[in-house]
């Protein structure tokens, strides 16, 4: 199989060791509190952390997904995006930063005006049509991910009569959408927490091994999610050490890049399954 590339602005970055992706909320009701930073000294800080504990890569979204989430407006989006953007900008110039949005005008002006080198669509181009050629033009990689409905109603959409081939038939249309309008570096994002149940999210997870046949970089984000604190009776805060055991799974199973909360315990996870690999190949 051919060593999987990205291309982040015009460097050729290897994912032959998994890259952790930090993230940084902008929002007031993103589901971990934790996570939510919206004042100048709040991003700041967070920005020191995840890239002081190893971050590859900072994924920055200014509109919550999780269920039942509100509406932002385009403009609201943006503006908080630009805010935090500009910070980064500002401080940490070389950094390698993902705009989680399903909006193709916005996701345009953060590449054109901000210098963003990848767009995260938690949409996969349904919720905005423009969003593949918008993509193709730009020539960012596009972080591709499944979800049925949108943020509000997702949950209401769980029912598959056989949920992997229905997955895996979404993924091979979209891929040759993309293909065919010219883009290069896409990331398939198996869309965990959106609709599906807990037990689907599980079933997912067995089956993560089956991208690999799509021949792409594979991203996971579980982090702090509720296939992990529903299961496990707890709460977000309390979620770390199924995340981890998660993440870690994850990694044996080929994913490639992993969107979390808390970068030292990935950035760890990565480094011993990097470990075992080497000395079990």
């Amino acid at each position: 199989m051919a060593e999987k590339m990205l291309n982040l602005h015009g460097t050729l970055t290897t994912l032959t060791s998994p890259l952790v992706m930090g993230i940084l909320n902008i929002t007031p009701d993103s589901f971990f509190a934790d996570s939510r930073k919206q004042s100048q000294q709040e991003i700041e800080e967070r920005l020191e952390i995840i890239l002081n504990e190893g971050a590859d890569i900072i994924d920055i979204g200014g509109y919550s997904s999780r269920p039942d989430a509100a509406d932002v407006t385009e403009e609201e989006e943006m503006q908080r995006l630009g805010f935090a953007l500009d910070l980064i900008n500002k401080q940490y110039p070389k950094a390698i930063v993902s705009v989680d949005t399903f909006r193709a005008s916005v996701a345009r002006r953060c590449v054109e005006e901000y210098g963003v080198a990848i767009i995260n669509d938690i949409s996969g181009g349904e919720l905005d049509p423009e969003m593949f050629a918008t993509v193709a033009e730009l020539q960012v990689p596009y972080i591709l991910m499944h979800m049925r409905g949108t943020p509000q109603t997702m949950q209401q959409y769980t029912d598959y009569s056989d949920m992997m081939e229905e997955i895996m038939l979404y993924f091979s249309h979209k891929i040759r959408q993309l293909r065919l309008l010219g883009v290069n570096d896409i990331i398939l994002d198996p869309g965990f927490g959106f609709s599906k149940t807990t037990t689907q999210n599980y079933e997912l997870m067995g089956h993560l091994k089956d991208f690999c046949i799509f021949e792409i970089p594979l991203f996971v984000g579980i982090s702090r999610k509720s296939m992990i604190y529903k299961l496990l009776d707890i709460t977000p805060a309390d979620s770390l050490n199924g995340t981890t055991v998660l993440n870690t799974y994850a990694l044996l199973n080929g994913a490639n890049i992993l969107r979390v909360h808390d970068v030292k315990a990935a950035v760890e996870a990565v480094k011993i399954v990097e470990q075992i690999n080497s000395l079990s190949a």
